[in-house]
């Protein structure tokens, strides 16, 4: 079968490869795959910057976000042929830490865990992939176009757990949430506030393209005109941010009114420096209790949610979001941004 492979380490490694056709272990689930999103881990990993082969291999897969479909399942394991399913990116550590041991592998505190398509596991962009049993969630049948969508929208499930969790240290009523970035992370974490019954803004740099319209069709406000007109404007008591751009990232910190939470999903890269007046940024969170929390990856009860959640969504909206599909034989196409683009995704079947 073929398979999207890299060298991890080596930049312009990435190529499709025959790769010899999986065999399901004691447990596992033979599937073939559908799609896989591309992100910006995997252009990390595309230019040698991130990943792990698996040991004693010199390629890894890559594809974490993924869709396929059950072609053969064991008896007793709630799978059954035809099933849409994904699978989860990440595995415990083999020695559990305290977190992985309690099923919060997201939490990892060791840094021993192992993760599909990024860290010493192959991924799912291949046209069949095994996954156990225990590692798989059932999609609606109904979200076969789009529930390559489900992996990042496990990631802002978690960041709206961790959100409710902060707040929940005193009595909380929140009404206004600013996203910062309209990509699939902030427009997922938009969806999943509209879903939550909040006053929704997302602040972005582009005035035009799909971002603005896709914002206005969820019933939400769009902003392109700065942090500080946006924060003017929607007095957010929570905000998600997801661009991991610096000045958003500190902009963000003191950007919620009185006893406001800042959940942080964007990576920012090292070496860039901003002139900042922590003074004042430390003020405001101690005098107004607020609460900063950074949020990565995501363990079963998340995709768990952001399988309800995208189960609520209008599939017209969910369409839209995926802006190009690319045969896997032309994925370097999935590799070259378009200034339209929203989520790219790599057809498989």
């Amino acid at each position: 079968m073929r398979a999207l492979t890299v060298v991890p380490g080596r930049k312009d490694s990435l190529s499709v490869r025959d790769v010899p056709d999986p065999e399901p272990g004691d447990g596992e689930l033979l599937v073939d795959g559908l799609a896989v999103g591309v992100c910006g881990t995997d252009r990390e990993i595309a230019s040698g910057e991130y990943g792990w082969a698996p040991p004693g291999h010199d390629r890894l897969v890559i594809g974490h976000e993924s869709l396929g479909r059950v072609r053969r399942a064991p008896s007793g394991g709630g799978f059954a042929e035809g099933d849409l399913v994904v699978g989860v990116v990440r595995r415990p550590d083999p020695e559990p830490c305290g977190a992985c041991a309690h099923g919060q592998f997201d939490m990892c505190r060791n840094g021993r865990y192992t993760e599909r398509g990024i860290k010493e596991v192959d991924g799912y962009a291949s046209q069949a992939w095994t996954v156990e049993t225990g590692y798989a969630v059932k999609l609606d049948p109904r979200l076969a176009d789009v529930g390559v969508l489900m992996e990042p929208a496990t990631v802002v499930a978690k960041a709206w757990e961790q959100v409710e969790r902060v707040g929940a240290r005193a009595w909380y009523e929140p009404r206004s949430v600013l996203v910062t970035g309209a990509g699939p992370i902030g427009l997922l974490a938009a969806l999943l506030g509209v879903q939550r019954g909040l006053d929704v803004h997302v602040l972005d740099q582009v005035a035009d393209g799909p971002k603005p319209e896709l914002v206005k069709s969820l019933g939400a406000t769009y902003h392109a005109d700065g942090m500080d007109a946006a924060v003017a404007h929607a007095e957010p008591d929570i905000v998600i941010e997801a661009t991991g751009a610096g000045r958003l990232v500190f902009g963000a910190m003191a950007a919620t009114s009185a006893f406001g939470v800042v959940c942080l999903t964007g990576v920012s890269p090292r070496g860039r420096r901003l002139t900042v007046d922590a003074g004042s940024i430390n003020r405001e969170l101690v005098l107004e209790n607020d609460a900063i929390v950074g949020s990565v990856n995501a363990n079963l009860d998340h995709y768990a949610a952001a399988a309800d959640a995208l189960a609520e969504a209008d599939l017209d909206w969910l369409g839209r979001l995926v802006s190009r599909r690319v045969p896997l034989e032309r994925f370097q196409d999935a590799f070259t941004p378009d200034e339209d683009d929203v989520k790219v995704v790599i057809t498989l079947d």
